[in-house]
């Protein structure tokens, strides 16, 4: 990538990653370089938009789920 182009896209990012926090989305700038990523290939941004929305529901993997051998005392 040129040294021009890649100005613009840093600027670009730059600028969605501004809408992003103006729109509280939660979005960190490497998610949302991702999403961008994906759309400019061709991703559908509502079916991606979706897909953050069910991740952010899920409870994390950190936290410890119930298994039904912990039930057993």
């Amino acid at each position: 990538m040129d040294p021009e182009a890649a100005r613009t896209a840093r600027e670009s990012l730059d600028l969605a990653f501004h809408m992003s926090n103006i729109l509280d989305t939660g979005l960190d700038r490497h998610t949302l370089s991702v999403l961008i990523a994906l759309c400019d290939l061709g991703q559908n941004p509502e079916a991606l938009a979706a897909v953050v929305k069910e991740f952010r529901r899920e409870p994390s993997s950190s936290s410890p789920m119930p298994t039904s051998s912990s039930s057993v005392h």
